[in-house]
Order: C-alpha cells, then structure tokens, then sequence
C-alpha cells in the first residue's frame, strides 16, 4: 500500500500534538508514560517528536488517558496552536 505523502498542514498539526503531549509529560519518562498508555517508548518518541505525526486515534487516546487529558481538551490545545 502507497501512503499519500503529508501535506505541510498535516506534518505542522503532528509537530504541535507532539509538543503538547511533551509538555504534558513533564518530569515522568518517556517509558513510564509509554507504558501506562500501552504503547512503546519508540512510539511515544516518534509522536513527541512529529516523526509520526498522524498516530492512530487510539493511541492517541491512550497517550491522553495517561496524562490526565481529555480527548476534548487536547483538540482545542491543538486547534487554539493552529490559530496562534
């Protein structure tokens, strides 16, 4: 299967989750973090860093649940970055 390449947009809103769920990390690591999402910490570095930058909903989710944020919360964060 070919993957459409990201358009500049999408790589943009993939940097600013990964910043987000960064920030809302804090002082815990990296692996603490991964594993109470259920996820490795190879995935979570990829999403922090925006090499994945369209990660699967439910990962998403995941990574929410673990750092106390609501799925809500985090798409307003997201979009109030996009506006800035």
């Amino acid at each position: 299967m070919v993957r459409t390449p990201l358009t500049p947009e999408e790589r943009e809103r993939g940097e600013r989750l990964g910043q987000l769920l960064r920030k809302a990390r804090g002082d815990r690591s990296m692996a603490e973090v991964a594993a109470v999402a259920g996820i490795s910490a190879e995935t979570l570095r990829k999403i922090e860093t925006g090499r994945a930058p369209t990660p699967a909903f439910f990962t998403v989710a995941a990574l929410a649940r673990a750092l106390g944020l609501s799925m809500d919360d985090l798409v307003v964060r997201c979009a109030l970055a996009q506006v800035a």
